[in-house]
């Protein structure tokens, strides 16, 4: 539950809160941020794809078919962008920001792709966290080995795991961790 590409951005925000510069933050101020990050990426956005799905009589396995993930992408699209622009008005840190931001690129191109073939949208959301992980390496100056060790062998674990559930081929998780990974690093070191 922790891997699905929801809750990605409040573990982001949670390492950095935790191995940043950002931890000296007031406790009051950082969690009112994850609870904002938890509203935005992950209530919000499975409220609304759960009521969407039981407005179609969809179940779990119908809405997994390429051609009804559109409408879940842009809901959980515009549920990020709008989490952004609170945060943007709130005048939030880049670092902050910068995490919905990639979250953003990365189901955008991830919708652009499911248009002709399905892609894993799970192994791009942990691509992203492995791409942001090693940006902030650069610029806040720390080792990432451990990190990237452990986050190699999750994004194993969910690959192997969406294969299992027959979700997706090798080469839609590969893509996607490949998506996602570009993505995390070059938003991070651009912004």
């Amino acid at each position: 539950m922790v891997t699905t590409p929801f809750y990605l951005p409040v573990l982001g925000l949670i390492f950095l809160f935790t191995f940043s510069y950002l931890s000296i933050f007031p406790t009051m101020y950082k969690l009112l941020m994850v609870l904002l990050f938890y509203l935005f990426s992950v209530l919000l956005p499975t409220y609304l794809i759960h009521v969407y799905s039981k407005y179609e009589g969809w179940t779990t396995k119908q809405l997994i078919n390429r051609e009804r993930r559109m409408v879940p992408y842009v809901i959980s699209i515009l549920c990020y962008f709008l989490g952004f622009y609170l945060l943007t008005l709130m005048n939030t840190p880049d670092f902050i920001s910068v995490i919905f931001v990639v979250a953003i690129i990365i189901q955008v191109l991830c919708a652009a792709v499911n248009r002709w073939w399905k892609i894993s949208i799970h192994s791009a959301g942990i691509g992203g966290v492995t791409g942001m992980v090693v940006a902030f390496s650069f610029i806040l100056s720390f080792d990432p080995t451990w990190w990237l060790c452990m986050l190699l062998l999750i994004a194993g674990l969910v690959g192997t795991a969406r294969m299992v559930l027959r979700q997706h081929s090798l080469a839609q998780i590969v893509c996607g961790y490949l998506i996602g990974l570009a993505s995390g690093f070059i938003i991070v070191m651009v912004i």
